[in-house]
Formats: C-alpha cells, sequence, structure tokens
C-alpha cells in the first residue's frame, strides 16, 4: 500500500502532494506506519512543511506509507503492507520514505513529501526512478515532525522531475533562488567502490557535460557511515524506546531497536568528532570543486520477496548516510537504467547551496536552466488518490 490515508483534500492547487506519515496534518494521527501509533491522538496543528506547503497553493491529497517507525532502509512494512515500485516492480521501494516516493513514481502525486535522516529520501528516489532532494540540515523546519529530536533528519521533496523539485522548494523557501546560484566550472567525482554498471552509467552521464572534472577521495566517507548510524541509533532509540514494551513493533524495527539501545557514550563521542573531521573534509573539496559527484546507490536493489524474507541492508546507504552526518545538500537524480535496474547520481554541495545543487543537475543531464523557478501552481488533476 503506497498511501496509507487517502480521505485527505486539503488546499486547491493543481500539483498534487503526499505527506509522509511521520509529519503531523492537523486532524489526523501520525502513525509513522507503526501499530504500536495505531491509536496515537490526531494532530492538533499542522507541521511546519505542510502549513507552508498548503499557504504556497498545494493540494495535499494523501498521507504516505514508510518503513514502519523511518527506521529500514528497504521500505517494506508488515502493518500497513509494502509500497509497490512501479517503475520496478520485483525491487524493493526504498525506505523509509518508500510510499512518498512510489506514490510519484507511480503518478498518484506530483511532490511526495519524505524524510532523510539516513538517506531516507534519497534511496527510495533512486529505487524508484525519480528525483529527491535532502537540503541542507536545518533549512526547512522540522516542526510538527517524528521524531522531534534528530541532528540529522531533513525535510524534502521527491518528484519526477527537477522543475516540480525547484518550484517546490521556492514556494515553501523564499529563499531558495535557482536564478542566483552560478554556472559550474569544476567537479569533484568522488572514488567509490561501486557495480560496475552503476559506475559506468554515471561517466556516460558525465562524459556529455563539457565541464572540468577530477577524480577525488573523502578519506572518511566509511567513518562516516559507522558516525551516522552511531547518531541514529541512538536518537532513535531515545525516541522511540517507549514503544517497544507495547509488542506491536514490527520484528525488523524492534530488533534495530534493541542492538541500538546498546549504543555507549563513548561511540556516541567518537561518532560526533568524526561528524566534525568529515564535514571538514567535504568542505575543502568544496573549495575546490563546485559540485562533488558519486553514485547514489552503490549496489541495485535487492528484490521485495528478499526483504520481505527477512534480509536487510543497511549497506544500501553507504553512499548517502555520511552526508546525514555532515548536513550538506544532496540531490539524487535518475539516469538511464541498466537492464531494467536503476541507476542514479548524487549531486552534493556546499552548506546551503541547495538551489545551486540543483541547477548543476540541470547542467549535468544536459537540459536548459530556466530563468527562475516561477513556484506557479500549473492546472492538473485534483482527483483523490486511491488506495
Amino acid at each position: 500500500m503506497t498511501i496509507i490515508t487517502s480521505d485527505v483534500d486539503l488546499g486547491q492547487g493543481g500539483k498534487r502532494v503526499v505527506v509522509k506519515d511521520t509529519i503531523d496534518i492537523a486532524g489526523l494521527p501520525t502513525t509513522a506506519a507503526s501499530a504500536a501509533l495505531a491509536k496515537a491522538a490526531p494532530a492538533l496543528r499542522h507541521a511546519d512543511i505542510v502549513a507552508r506547503t498548503l499557504q504556497a497553493g498545494y493540494h495535499i491529497v494523501g498521507k504516505a506509507n514508510l518503513h514502519e517507525l523511518a527506521f529500514g532502509m528497504t521500505g517494506v512494512n508488515a502493518w500497513t503492507g509494502t509500497p509497490e515500485n512501479p517503475g520496478y516492480p520485483e525491487l524493493i521501494p526504498g525506505g523509509s520514505s518508500s510510499g512518498s516516493a512510489a506514490a510519484v513514481a507511480a503518478g498518484l502525486a506530483d511532490i511526495g513529501i519524505g524524510t532523510d535522516t539516513g538517506g531516507s529520501i534519497r534511496v527510495p528516489a533512486a529505487c524508484c526512478g525519480v528525483y529527491g532532494l535532502k537540503p541542507t540540515f536545518g533549512r526547512l523546519g522540522r516542526e510538527g515532525i517524528m521524531p522531534a529530536v534528530s541532528s540529522l533528519d531533513c525535510v524534502g521533496p521527491l518528484t519526477t522531475n527537477l522543475q516540480d523539485l525547484v518550484d517546490f522548494m521556492a514556494a515553501v523557501d523564499p529563499t531558495f533562488s535557482v536564478a542566483t546560484a552560478g554556472k559550474m566550472a569544476s567537479l569533484g567525482i568522488i572514488s567509490v567502490d561501486a557495480e560496475s554498471p552503476i559506475l559506468n552509467g554515471l561517466k556516460q552521464q558525465l562524459d556529455k557535460v563539457d565541464i572540468k572534472k577530477e577524480s577525488v577521495i573523502l578519506p572518511l566517507m566509511a567513518e562516516a557511515f559507522h558516525g551516522a548510524m552511531t547518531v541514529i541509533n541512538r536518537e532513535t532509540y531515545l525516541a522511540c524506546e517507549a514503544l517497544l514494551g507495547s509488542g506491536k513493533v514490527g520484528d525488523d524495527v524492534a530488533r534495530r531497536l534493541r542492538a541500538a539501545a546498546s549504543t555507549s557514550d563513548l561511540e556516541l563521542a567518537e561518532a560526533e568528532r568524526v561528524r566534525r573531521a568529515f564535514t571538514n573534509e567535504v568542505d575543502r573539496l568544496l573549495m575546490r570543486h563546485d559540485y562533488l559527484i558519486l553514485p547514489t546507490l552503490p549496489h541495485f536493489p535487492m528484490k521485495t520477496s528478499e526483504a520481505l524474507a527477512g534480509r536487510q541492508d543497511l549497506n544500501i546507504s553507504l553512499f548517502v548516510r555520511p552526508f546525514n552526518l555532515s548536513g550538506h545538500p544532496a540531490l539524487s537524480i535518475p539516469l538511464p537504467s541498466y537492464q531494467g535496474l536503476p541507476v542514479s547520481m548524487q549531486v552534493i554541495g556546499r552548506s546551503g547551496d541547495d538551489a545551486g545543487v540543483c541547477r548543476a543537475g540541470w547542467q549535468l543531464m544536459g537540459q536548459a536552466v530556466p530563468p527562475e523557478a516561477t513556484a506557479k501552481q500549473q492546472g492538473g488533476n485534483h482527483d483523490a488518490v486511491r488506495r
């Protein structure tokens, strides 16, 4: 099931939006797709991002499914059902914002609002073949989003095209403007170990672009991945530990939460040291290059049947999770598929340069860059999302 609440009809705009069910919509419970929160009281007010979306003239038509408690990368969910990956039906939709990505890919919505604590926008975007932006940490307010406290989590959009993504960002954030972003002069291509077809697909796309490129390394990438895992484990456990006693948390998430309980203060202190060092490492590279480029995923997504049988794959976030730790903006861009498998490219920019990252996306895909994001709502299909 892609949409878990379809009787939503807020706003009058032509562009349809689905909202991940970790984000409050006044009058509706926020269940985070968990039986442990099935009887949650309705939210008293809209989350900040929901209020901004409505003020900007968008039409909210549903609450999107997700990996339970936003604590998983496959996107499967035994309680609410698993969203089907529209473009790649045998493969996982990716987590945790699985429903947001799947709804957009299926044409049930123009914009999916998701959250990204360890790749949870970019991984499902890559799995489903859509665009997904993790903004700079703190750029979009998290008021009214579960968990209430996070040093990693960002709220952001998923779309089938870059124009819709840019228009949405400009509409909910007046400081966002692609017109102020400069033209690229140099790209740093991060050396990573990924499946050959993914690397080849990335190279083929980059070869089409006449921009100076240099192979670069981020020696602390692996440490940053593990540091981000440490931080998310501690913060998610603190946010969700009370739910474990209900006995209603799904087995896969319950196991991760129990394991997260053992995260030590020493491990957390080391993760914070890595956060500072890795952030500086990325910033130094971005002083030499306008943007950093790497694949979104290190390998192709597993089959949904494997995930439903209990297989996990946290390593699918190897190339995305480090930039949650550093807080830099990151955009996942779908590339031509390989033998029916999704391929994607990730663009990393300087902190605060979210618009530049999107402008770079246009240039990297060989598309003309519009002079400005209009944020004008075009007429569209107002039909409610069906379950």
